[in-house]
């Protein structure tokens, strides 16, 4: 029994080693990666900009004044112009990122929550992977974007359902990582040697097993917040999501394609803002999966 006590401490050392390792250096390798080091520029500003808008905001975004509707870009006072209520379409970008990163975060988090829970039972216990699997399957056999819509009419406009729609979009795919991961670490000698100890499921499971698909749940969610914003910028151009006032990127671009001709920038600016971030999240997800992928030669 102390012999046997010794080897599961032994891999257990090896096994933080390794789980370690892709820590280590990641900031070191994240800097070699250029495409990556501008997307984590990009989603800094972000993130700065959201969180201080109320003081880099120059305007209230719903302050309206019909006077100065329609101004063009680079008029005094107003940068980037104002929209169809004389509303400063530079403050309503701002906060917008607000609206954006919220709908994003929350609905990857809800995504996160369940497809994991899911994901580690249906890797462990095999009895319950085809059940679980195949209601998954029934959920990916639906275009995400019409599955989010489908739900999303179902249950009303409003942000709050946006956010449920397109975190039930991402449950199956979060599951479905999570899944192939266990399948593979469940089978390694610690976890073997820690079931033959008489450790229980639940210890396994979140002590042993979860530490390690750390690295592939949070590549998956930094690329999938590009998506979650993306998709909500869908819904509320459709007029699903954000209702008016709220300044929301998507929706402004959709009530600014009435004024196409007229004023452009109303749908062009916000629809390169949703580009940018998406741009952002988009190469700072490749260049962490880069970076904490071990079988990289350029990571050694």
């Amino acid at each position: 029994m102390a012999e046997i006590s010794k080897d599961t401490q032994a891999e257990k050392k090896v096994k933080n080693r390794s789980s370690k390792k892709p820590g280590l250096g990641l900031w070191k390798r994240l800097k070699k990666n250029k495409l990556a080091m501008a997307g984590l520029f990009i989603v800094s500003i972000i993130f700065i900009v959201a969180l201080f808008a109320p003081l880099i905001s120059p305007y209230d975004p719903d302050k309206q004044d019909v006077t100065i509707r329609l101004l063009k870009i680079g008029s005094p006072g107003h940068i980037l112009g104002t929209d169809e209520y004389g509303r400063d379409l530079l403050s309503r970008v701002i906060y917008g990122a607000r609206i954006s990163l919220l709908v994003g975060f929350c609905s990857v988090a809800f995504g996160l929550i369940f497809g994991v829970i899911l994901g580690l039972v249906s890797g462990y216990y095999s009895k319950l992977d085809s059940i679980i699997m195949r209601i998954v399957d029934i959920l990916l056999a639906f275009p995400g974007v019409l599955l989010a819509l489908a739900i999303v009419s179902a249950l009303g406009p409003g942000i709050i359902n946006v956010i449920i729609a397109i975190g039930i979009w991402s449950v199956p795919t979060v599951a479905r990582v999570v899944r192939s991961t266990v399948l593979y670490i469940k089978e390694l000698d610690y976890v073997t040697a820690a079931r033959a100890l008489g450790d229980t499921d639940f210890n396994i499971i979140f002590r042993e097993i979860l530490p390690n698909c750390i690295s592939p749940i949070i590549v998956y969610a930094t690329m999938r917040l590009a998506t979650a914003i993306l998709s909500a910028a869908t819904l509320s151009f459709l007029g699903l999501g954000a209702q008016p006032p709220m300044a929301e990127w998507g929706a402004m671009a959709s009530t600014g394609r009435n004024f196409i001709y007229q004023a452009p920038h109303l749908t062009l600016i916000p629809g390169a803002a949703i580009i940018i971030v998406v741009f952002g999240f988009n190469s700072l997800g490749d260049g962490l999966r880069d970076a904490l992928d071990p079988n990289l030669k350029n990571n050694l």
